[in-house]
């Protein structure tokens, strides 16, 4: 992939194959990662143009050096206003196509090497969001079960609690993802990179997931599990109005429980189970497995701190057990020992 003229490595041949073959077909990442990091690399391209004044066709390595690289920092910080997450993103995908190039051609090395010796910008760690147990039941309670549309919403808000999915997951699910006559029932669910995995199914989910198959699917046949017909057809419901159906649901919850906030989403329904499931003491590793993380240092990352109310009710433990030892002192024979030279 070099240039036929300069005979450079080609930074537009090797940002090509990085995007349309090897993140697509030998990482198999997903539509949306790949656009992901293609948005970043605009991003790199438009920070050049813009500070630097280098036009497309003038984009080599050498705009990938230290300097360049620092300065792509502090632009995104200090005149775009991008968060620290964000800006820690974008030079992931920087640093994960200068890794590709290098592989691909040694020449590039030192410039992978320079990008990852680049330290990340600290991120201010803040106490992860999350339902307490009286919002999550007054949500999950608060779509009425009237109309065949209502128990639909109604069954997909509790299976997407109960399974901790994302809600992309949930509009892709399909009859057959469903394994409800099993001895130990599951869902699968088809994550981030095409990646499935199986999320074991509580028996007041399963109880409710035998109605709705009932009702919605007595054939059995092929279909997403949850959809809206058009022209007749079943079609399955977009992660916009999966949204919608939980916002709707966490704004009739908020007229009983006060403690239902503002803004109830799906992601912090996600969070809401994980941290109830670690809360009753489920390991890290089994959290991070039903939620599709590769790494459990991303699950520890999130959930592998103490709640206030887990702090206290600790304490509060530790104290009544204080509390309750002997006072050991007073016993006759330990002051005889402590004031004694046998």
């Amino acid at each position: 992939m070099k240039n036929k003229k300069t005979k450079a490595p080609d930074f537009w041949k090797m940002a090509r194959g990085y995007l349309h073959t090897y993140m697509p077909s030998v990482q198999s990442r997903s539509d949306k990662s790949v656009a992901a990091y293609r948005d970043s690399l605009n991003k790199y391209l438009s920070f050049l143009k813009e500070k630097y004044s280098v036009a497309d066709e003038a984009v080599t390595f050498e705009c990938f050096s230290r300097d360049y690289l620092i300065a792509f920092i502090v632009w995104m910080k200090e005149e775009k206003y991008y968060k620290p997450k964000t800006i820690n993103l974008r030079m992931t995908a920087v640093r994960s196509f200068l890794k590709y190039c290098a592989s691909e051609n040694w020449e590039l090395r030192d410039f992978s090497c320079t990008a990852d010796d680049i330290p990340v910008v600290k991120v201010p760690k803040r106490p992860i969001e999350f339902l307490s147990g009286n919002a999550i039941t007054a949500v999950l309670a608060a779509v009425p079960v009237d109309t065949p549309k209502h128990r639909r919403n109604r069954i997909l808000l509790i299976l997407m609690y109960d399974t901790g999915a994302r809600v992309a997951e949930m509009a892709d699910l399909m009859v057959s993802s469903l394994h409800i006559d099993n001895r130990q029932p599951y869902a699968t669910l088809v994550g981030k990179g095409n990646k499935t995995r199986n999320v074991p199914l509580m028996e007041k989910t399963v109880a409710h997931l035998r109605e709705y198959v009932k009702e919605f699917h007595p054939q059995r046949v092929e279909n997403p599990l949850f959809y809206s017909r058009r022209d007749c057809i079943p079609h399955p419901l977009s992660t916009d109005s999966i949204e919608l159906i939980l916002k709707n649901a966490a704004t009739i919850a908020r007229e009983q429980c006060m403690d239902v906030p503002d803004h109830v989403h799906c992601h912090l329904v996600r969070k809401t189970r994980a941290m109830e499931l670690y809360k009753q003491g489920v390991s890290l590793p089994i959290i991070a497995q039903m939620l599709g993380h590769e790494n459990v240092s991303t699950t520890a990352g999130f959930y592998a701190f103490a709640t206030y109310d887990m702090m206290f009710k600790a304490m509060e433990k530790a104290n009544s057990q204080a509390a309750s030892v002997s006072k050991e002192w007073k016993n006759p024979d330990v002051m005889k020992t402590l004031y004694s030279l046998d």
